[in-house]
């Protein structure tokens, strides 16, 4: 006699993976949730660290490609340490934890709440990661403050309705690294599907609110080019664009593609 798991086509299956990890994180203490959040935003400034490390030591001795392509790939480390080590990311979550909402397992008041906790908890840990980096960085002669603001002059010189566009863009890739990971069996799929979707990321220098606070806040620090007002706009616009891309464009889109399949999930 066949289960209902073997009923279920290879869509549905990641569906119903998808909607059981959101309920267990929509149930889960606060304090354990707020804790492990802001173990994510400590761990994601890896990435933009190394990137300002490396960027001071090769500085005029590297073409620009090649150093897009190399500051690219050590931006995703970040992210590797986070999704692998399953601390709560926000960007995450605009997708994982939608996804029982929407199959009507979870209340939009569960997501709110979760959402609360896991960005609250992500601010506090990039914030003290920059704050961490912009101490030590320059003082042990690691990371010239320029490198700072080069990189994140890369996300806030442009006008708000192409950061806007930008951050939809990172949230939808977000939100498929989501699904990926829950598609994926083993570890060395998952960190392969992390670094693609975070090299793309990095590389097209698209807005991520968490990753980028430690890309843009060290920068306010060092330079006036960047000021409160450019981070504050910079954290709105990447944050409600990040949540629009992973909300709608991958768990809205995958859920209804689903159950129009006429896949079941379960209630």
């Amino acid at each position: 006699m066949k289960s209902s798991s073997d009923d279920q086509t290879p869509m549905s299956a990641i569906l119903q993976t998808e909607i059981e990890h959101g309920l267990n994180e929509l149930q889960r203490p606060s304090g354990g949730l707020f804790l492990s959040a802001l173990s994510a935003g400590l761990d994601i400034g890896f990435g933009p660290l190394l990137m300002a490390t490396v960027a001071t030591t090769a500085a005029g001795t590297w073409s620009d490609v090649t150093s897009s392509i190399v500051l690219a790939n050590l931006y995703a480390i970040g992210f590797i340490f986070v999704v692998l080590g399953r601390s709560e990311l926000f960007t995450e979550h605009t997708t994982l934890a939608v996804v029982p909402v929407l199959n009507g397992d979870a209340s939009v008041k569960q997501l709110g709440r979760l959402w609360g906790i896991i960005y609250a908890g992500n601010i506090v840990g990039a914030v003290a990661f920059s704050l961490i980096a912009v101490t030590v960085a320059p003082s042990f002669g690691i990371v010239d403050p320029s490198a700072f603001v080069d990189i994140a002059l890369k996300l806030v010189d442009h006008p708000p309705e192409a950061k806007f566009a930008a951050a939809i863009l990172a949230g939808w890739l977000m939100g498929l690294l989501s699904w990926l990971v829950s598609a994926a069996q083993e570890t060395i799929s998952r960190t392969f599907f992390v670094w693609l979707v975070a090299t793309t990321i990095g590389i097209a220098h698209l807005p991520h609110c968490i990753a980028g606070i430690v890309e843009v806040l060290p920068a306010m620090i060092f330079s006036p080019k960047i000021g409160l007002a450019t981070f504050a706009e910079f954290m709105a616009v990447s944050t409600v664009g990040n949540a629009i891309g992973g909300s709608v464009f991958v768990a809205l889109l995958k859920y209804g593609h689903v159950v129009r399949a006429g896949s079941t999930t379960s209630r």
